[in-house]
Order: C-alpha cells, then sequence, then structure tokens
C-alpha cells in the first residue's frame, strides 16, 4: 500500500512595488494569493508576508538584503517551495531559487497548477496542458542547466550542433502542435453539440464572476445539481450546463462557468477563450460578485474587462447579483437590498440561505423573453436547412410558396435573428 506523500512546505510573498502605479491594495491581495495557495491541498502553507519593494531589482526582483533575509527565514522553516505573487522573470527565478535552495513559483505558475490539478473534461485538460507548455517555454533559461552543452552534428559539416534549449523548445513546439490538433477535434465536437442546442428554442442564461463568488452555490440552489461548490478558488473550471424550468413554466439552460481572477495569466485566456464561448452565445448573463468581500467593486471591474475581452458587448443584457448577504450584519444586509432594489440590474440575495432566490428566478424569466418581431423571409428551395431551423425554432407563422422557394412570416427576438443570419 502506497503512502500519500507529504505535504510540500510552502510559504508566500507578495511584492508590494512602490513603483508600481497599478498595483493593489497589498492585504487583500495577500489574502487572495494565500487562498491561492489553499486551493491545492499537496501545499503545506507555513507563512505568508508583505514585501515592501521600492523598485524591482532586474537580477533577483528584491535587493540583496531583502534576499539574505528571506534565506534564513526560510532555512529556519524548512521551507521547500516559495509563492511569489506577482511576475516573476525568468532569470529572477532562477538566481531566486539558487540563493534560497527553494523551488518558486509565481502568480501564472500557481494558477496553472491549480487549473492543472482541477481539469476534469478532455477539453479542459487539453487546454492547461497547451498553457502550461507555453509557459514552460519561457521558462527553458532556468530549467536547464546544461544549455552551454551541444549535441547533434559530428563536425564534418564545421557548424556546431544544435543546443540543448533549442531542442527543448523544439520538442515543446512540437507538442504544441499535437495538443492544437487534438483540442481542435474536441471543440469541433463542442460546437456540433451547441449547434444541436442551438435547434432548440432554449434561452441560454451564463453564470459569470470572481472565483469564489459563490456561482456554483447558486448554480446548485436553481437547478438541483451537484456542482462542485466550496469556499476555494477555482472549485468550478470546465463549464456545466443544466435546463431548468422558471416559475412561468419557461425553459432556460443555465451555464456555470469558471472564475475569473485579476491578474488571469495570458496563456490561460487564450487558452479558456473556447470555454466562455458560451457566455459569447447567451441570451442574458448572471454576474455574480462576492459583496461580503472588501474588493468586490475591484472584482467586479476585472470581471468586466475579461468579459469585454472576450468580446460581449457592453449593451450585453447582465443582472449584477450581490451574493453572500448572509456574511453582513443585519443592518448592512437591509442597507444592501434597498440599495439594489433602486436598479433594474441589480439584485441582492444569499445562495446559502435562498433569500432573494424567488426573485432572481422572476426577473430572469422577464429578461428571456424579450420583445418579438415579425418579418417577412424569402428562401430558396435549396435553403432547406435554414428553413428546418425556423421550424425548429418555433417562429414560423406562416408560409406560402413561390416560384423559387418560400415567402414565411416569422416572429422572432433579436437574438434568434441574429442566429439565422449566421447559418448564410
Amino acid at each position: 500500500m502506497e503512502r500519500d506523500q507529504p505535504a510540500t512546505r510552502a510559504w508566500v510573498l507578495h511584492p508590494d512595488i512602490k513603483s508600481d502605479r497599478a498595483r493593489r491594495a497589498a492585504a487583500p491581495a495577500l489574502a487572495e494569493a494565500v487562498s491561492l495557495a489553499g486551493a491545492l491541498p499537496q501545499l503545506e502553507l507555513l507563512g505568508s508576508e508583505i514585501v515592501p519593494l521600492p523598485k524591482v531589482q532586474p537580477g533577483a526582483l528584491f535587493g540583496s538584503g531583502k534576499v539574505e533575509e528571506l534565506r534564513q527565514k526560510f532555512a529556519d522553516a524548512e521551507v521547500e517551495l516559495v509563492l511569489v505573487d506577482g511576475h516573476v522573470s525568468p532569470v529572477q527565478q532562477r538566481n531566486l531559487e539558487k540563493a534560497w535552495n527553494v523551488k518558486l513559483l509565481d502568480r501564472t505558475g500557481l494558477i496553472l497548477e491549480i487549473f492543472s490539478d482541477r481539469a476534469r473534461t478532455r477539453e479542459g485538460v487539453l487546454q492547461v496542458e497547451m498553457a502550461a507548455l507555453s509557459y514552460q517555454r519561457t521558462r527553458l533559461v532556468r530549467a536547464w542547466t546544461h544549455l552551454e552543452r551541444q549535441r547533434g552534428g559530428l563536425g564534418f559539416v564545421g557548424g556546431p550542433g544544435e543546443t540543448q534549449i533549442e531542442a527543448d523548445r523544439r520538442a515543446i513546439d512540437d507538442q504544441l502542435v499535437r495538443l492544437r490538433r487534438q483540442l481542435d477535434k474536441v471543440v469541433r465536437t463542442r460546437t456540433l453539440h451547441r449547434a444541436a442546442r442551438a435547434k432548440v428554442p432554449y434561452p441560454v442564461v451564463a453564470l459569470v464572476g470572481y472565483t469564489n463568488a459563490g456561482k456554483s452555490t447558486i448554480f446548485n440552489r436553481l437547478t438541483g445539481a451537484e456542482v462542485l461548490a466550496k469556499d476555494m478558488l477555482f472549485a468550478t473550471l470546465d463549464p456545466t450546463m443544466r435546463r431548468i424550468r422558471l416559475p412561468d413554466g419557461t425553459d432556460v439552460i443555465l451555464s456555470d462557468t469558471v472564475g475569473f481572477i485579476s491578474d488571469l495569466p495570458t496563456e490561460l485566456v487564450a487558452a479558456f477563450r473556447a470555454t466562455l464561448d458560451e457566455v459569447l452565445d447567451a441570451d442574458l448573463i448572471l454576474h455574480v460578485r462576492d459583496i461580503s468581500h472588501a474588493q468586490s467593486a475591484e472584482q467586479a471591474r476585472d470581471v468586466l474587462t475579461i468579459l469585454h475581452g472576450l468580446g460581449v458587448a457592453e449593451s450585453a443584457p447582465i443582472i449584477e447579483i450581490w451574493n453572500k448577504t448572509d456574511l453582513l450584519p443585519a443592518d448592512e444586509q437591509a442597507a444592501l437590498r434597498a440599495q439594489a432594489g433602486r436598479s433594474p440590474d441589480t439584485l441582492a440575495l444569499s445562495a446559502v440561505s435562498g433569500e432573494g432566490v424567488e426573485r432572481l428566478l422572476s426577473e430572469i424569466a422577464a429578461r428571456v423573453q424579450p420583445e418579438r418581431i415579425t418579418e417577412t423571409l424569402r428562401l430558396d428551395f435549396a435553403d432547406g436547412q435554414r428553413r428546418a431551423w425556423l421550424y425548429e425554432q418555433g417562429v414560423v407563422k406562416a408560409e406560402a410558396e413561390t416560384r423559387t422557394g418560400s415567402r414565411l412570416t416569422v416572429t422572432w427576438t433579436q437574438i434568434q435573428k441574429d442566429r439565422f443570419a449566421r447559418l448564410a
């Protein structure tokens, strides 16, 4: 019987870089970094601290005095892994690992580790592997101590052989090509599934929000599903979809998506873009906020920035949900409910207690029944597939044959009209 491997002893550092005008408030940033570390069960967190930094030192991030001070601290605590909440260049990483005699992960590396630990679907696993390889490719300067070695070439042609780093980079590129081909196949299959769902006239409602805002708890509350919902960053990675029936009898598809986070690694933004396509096709977006969090407003801005970066229009229909009101004092809860009540696009609730959920369902029902317009379409006989789509959507009110095809009277929503246009 194999014994579980002992936990890796870790320490979290948040460099508070004074010269960085865009820097986040240090205390909440450190708390988030600690939560990220806590999302990996194989880590034993020994300590964490904010490190004030007037400016970044190119060679080792920190000044020599701070590097030595931390070296002694890590040695005394027998730290094996240091997590730096920020960007660390390959050269800085190599130098700090050598100085401290530890392994080191920056914010991007830590998030990649979490995603790698959590991905379950084939698509999610492939996307994480691609993101990790893209990240590793930039770290080869750190990964090898034999870069000066040459290999290949026996001297007959006169030139030096291929360097180890070039060979390793080429191997990664080859693996990326293979993974991309596999991912393309998976994405094509998912696209077919989405096309099949598009034939069913169910509106799509997408849950988005900062990681750990409570999206999965709301999803479970509304659908009766048992999606993993923990007080943990990135508890949900792979998108989950369920059909629910609203109080007025309307059926909708509810989609739970991966949580967003500030400074999301660019490798993962690209890798998970396809996963978030469900949001682009949504009839309604529910932006879930942890209203009890000290940085709730900043988190909301990060989410909207990512949404707009993905291509979601600023005019897209969004309801902002102020979740976790149960964690606030009673007087603050009352004030928040009153404030939310003054805006048609804001709703305060507690997914845990269920307070406000009925109103959310009623609001969803009102939003997914948009204005319908009646128009006349002319289709050629060769447009059988598009004609079939209209009937599957249930929007055809009358049809008459013409010499060249059909004249159809349809009553549909603007979203259905836009989807029909994309079938051309």
